[in-house]
């Protein structure tokens, strides 16, 4: 049976005429040839859109060769831990453990994964590891996929040319990325145990850290909703990027980033007075850029506060949610208990914004609204 007639058989041609129909056969014919890509993984790409990155996967050692079962047969792994872990990392995983669709690199993460449990880490901080993990590295790929197709893609290009060119280009990279990861994470290991204090009585209890006082920060751009229906998708997200660099080029120890919510930013902090200064320095720098950047609001609460994979969870971490969201555009506005946790302190002045009934919050909360005090 001619190529043509066996893709189409396939459905690997549906919808596709003319010159985009010929495009399509010579890149399968080039998948097939010099990647020996099957039958079965190219109607997958296909049906999933990801037929033209193919061939990066297979040079960057990501083919499909494995079974869950292969998987858990040569790394001793179990098969139901395999698919928890895989499926914890934001990656996809069949219900059939015998389906072809796992790669090398699924094998080595499997054999490294297994011999950390053998070391004594449990499942379960596995697990979390791998959630975390597989957040920030999915997102970190998604932006690397881009940043290769834009390097790859040029005017008039075939999908056969754009597949071999991405190919090339990611295999360049792929051995470069190991180190980089690895070398951030340790900057990140130790920016994360830099502040961790373990207390006496957690040293004789045991156990680690859990619920202590913290003060938590949210900053949310004003208007970022309404913005979105005038500006195409990729101006917003330049917004919303623009608040987490500015944000990023002044957060510094004990002050941390945590993450970045669509428009908005979490920080946290055991020392509340560098918090808000914090705070009061966004603030400045938000205004620098003129009108056309949207204001910010700026929420803070004080209290307890447990962290888990990386986020925070608490109720002060609730409240200074709500308390961003009825701040008024170009303000700092914190509860009680992060004034008091301030206390004197001459470099800021305070005013009462007055009782407020938030969503999800069982009593009325005083707000206060922090300014810069005037000098001079």
């Amino acid at each position: 049976m001619p190529d043509a007639d066996h893709f189409a058989a396939l459905g690997l041609l549906d919808g596709l005429e003319g010159a985009a129909r010929e495009e399509r056969i010579e890149l399968l014919q080039y998948l097939r040839d010099d990647y020996e890509l099957s039958d079965e993984a190219m109607v997958r790409s296909t049906l999933a859109g990801t037929i033209v990155l193919a061939a990066a996967g297979r040079r960057v050692g990501t083919g499909e060769l494995y079974s869950a079962r292969d998987i858990a047969r040569e790394s001793g792994m179990s098969v139901e831990l395999l698919t928890e872990l895989v499926r914890a990392s934001a990656l996809p995983a069949p219900l059939d453990p015998d389906a072809i669709v796992y790669s090398e690199t699924h094998l080595e993460v499997a054999r490294s994964i297994e011999a950390f449990v053998q070391a004594g880490i449990q499942p379960e901080q596995m697990l979390n590891i791998a959630r975390v993990l597989g957040r920030g590295l999915a997102q970190a790929a998604d932006l690397m996929r881009q940043t290769v197709m834009e390097l790859a893609i040029a005017p008039g290009v075939s999908e056969h040319q754009l597949s071999e060119t991405y190919a090339n280009a990611s295999a360049g990279l792929a051995p470069m990325l190991g180190p980089l990861v690895e070398q951030l994470l340790r900057l990140h290991l130790h920016n994360a145990v830099r502040d961790e204090i373990v207390t006496e009585a957690e040293r004789e209890a045991g156990e680690l850290p859990g619920a202590r006082d913290v003060t938590v920060a949210f900053a949310d751009l004003v208007g970022f909703t309404k913005l979105g229906e005038q500006l195409p998708p990729g101006e917003l997200e330049a917004v919303a990027d623009r608040l987490v660099v500015l944000t990023g080029e002044i957060v510094a120890s004990p002050v941390r980033l945590v993450k970045s919510v669509g428009d908005a930013v979490l920080l946290v902090s055991s020392d509340t007075r560098a918090l808000l200064e914090t705070a009061l320095v966004l603030l400045d720098r938000v205004e620098a850029q003129g009108r056309d950047f949207p204001q910010v609001r700026i929420g803070l609460a004080h209290g307890p506060a447990v962290t888990r994979a990386g986020d925070w969870f608490g109720r002060p971490v609730n409240l200074a949610s709500r308390i961003t969201g009825v701040a008024r555009a170009g303000s700092v506005v914190t509860d009680r208990a992060t004034r008091d946790a301030i206390g004197s302190d001459d470099s800021v002045t305070w005013s009462t914004v007055g009782d407020r009934r938030l969503k999800g919050i069982s009593s009325g909360v005083r707000l206060y609204r922090a300014r810069r005090a005037e000098t001079g």
